[in-house]
């Protein structure tokens, strides 16, 4: 039996102060460990949902400065905190914020709940957010559970196969709870979190660094490596798609409003889910490089009648990867007198569109458009 099977293990006391003793020497110097309060950590928390932490720490700095608690947040146009946001990618994490401080606000009268139900009520917020709040900023015991405390556990235990699994998950979960740091509780979940990111990762673990290797059965039987299970990728799909990037003779372009509805829409359609439901140019799923998408686009989504731009080039090509989509977008560059009149379309200028909360490809569609005009002014 392994050590983490153990109920009441005689090593269990020291395993804990080892892991402990590790994570007071080496837990790297991260922004929200500096201060633990509920908003705080809660931010955090859901930035680092499937982000990288190098990634999550100067949008982490800049929206704590724009946004300082519950009621800064909640009281904020839309606008400013995906554009904040912009860049971070799963918009709807931001989104979910903004509406739990709203709810906040109008439920608990801008005071941060402070327990499991009431947080569980919140838009966004699921067991392992609620666990590492309840332990980290209010030092309860709760026992929390992600990717990274899960392959630690299962390095322990030898635990083979799909570590999602709902009654591996489970067991996983009971597990997490035993070895809890009950007195502790915050800075063990931060360890085991920390363990999982820094040494036990997911290939080529650093078994000869670790404090608690002593107790790991994978080790033990050298599989550490093989564990956990690799899980079935999703098949790559290549998604094409076509822009218009319209710029009139004052340097002004066109942008179209978050796509309204489900992202669930036709199954070929990919656009609302990669422009994030943000300002993005006018773009459609279309053949690679087809001008006849252009005229489609021009003509036929955006309605625009007598669509005979001034002229129209097409920009350096536009490669993109998200999830299992491989994205590359054929955008023109559309030069016009006067930018068509489009519903709820918003004017500015190229420059002023990178300020603007727009998804990365809809960024990465900008800059080309941007080069190609500052090339042509030399």
């Amino acid at each position: 039996m392994a050590f983490a099977e153990k109920p009441d293990s005689d090593g269990l006391a020291e395993f804990r102060d080892l892991l402990l003793g590790w994570f007071r020497q080496y837990r790297r110097d991260l922004p929200w460990r500096k201060d633990r309060e509920p908003y705080r950590i809660w931010i955090s928390e859901i930035m680092l949902q499937q982000t990288r932490v190098a990634a999550v720490i100067p949008y982490y700095e800049r929206f704590l400065a724009r946004f300082p608690n519950v009621k800064s947040l909640a009281d904020a146009p839309e606008d400013d905190v995906l554009r904040l946001w912009s860049g971070l990618g799963y918009y709807s994490r931001a989104r979910n914020l903004q509406s739990a401080a709203r709810q906040i606000c109008a439920e608990h009268g801008g005071e941060f709940p402070r327990t499991r139900e009431k947080l569980l009520a919140l838009p966004g917020i699921g067991d392992y957010t609620v666990a590492a709040i309840l332990s980290i900023a209010l030092g309860e015991q709760s026992a929390v559970l992600d990717g990274n405390v899960a392959r630690v556990i299962a390095r322990l235990e030898a635990t083979r196969g799909d570590l999602r699994e709902p009654d591996q998950w489970r067991q996983l979960q009971a597990t997490a709870r035993r070895l809890l740091a009950p007195e502790k509780a915050g800075d063990w979940n931060e360890a085991m979190m920390e363990l999982g990111a820094t040494l036990c990762v997911p290939r080529n673990p650093q078994c000869l660094l670790c404090p608690i290797a002593n107790f790991c059965e994978a080790r033990r039987l050298g599989i550490a490596g093989s564990i956990p299970a690799k899980r079935k990728k999703r098949a790559t799909v290549a998604v094409h798609l076509v822009s218009a990037v319209f710029l009139d003779a004052r340097g002004n372009t066109l942008l179209l409003p978050p796509p309204a509805g489900s992202d669930r829409g036709r199954a070929d359609d990919h656009v609302p889910s990669l422009v994030a439901k943000l300002w993005h140019f006018p773009t459609i799923s279309a053949p690679e490089g087809s001008d006849q998408a252009l005229r489609e686009l021009l003509q036929g989504t955006l309605k625009i009648k007598n669509a005979n731009p001034v002229q129209s080039r097409l920009l350096e090509k536009v490669r993109h990867t998200v999830t299992y989509r491989t994205v590359s977008v054929a955008a023109y560059l559309v030069q016009v007198g006067q930018l068509p009149e489009i519903s709820g379309a918003r004017q500015t200028t190229l420059e002023a569109a990178d300020r603007l909360s727009i998804s990365n490809l809809t960024r990465k569609i900008l800059r080309q458009a941007l080069k190609h005009v500052a090339i042509a002014k030399k």
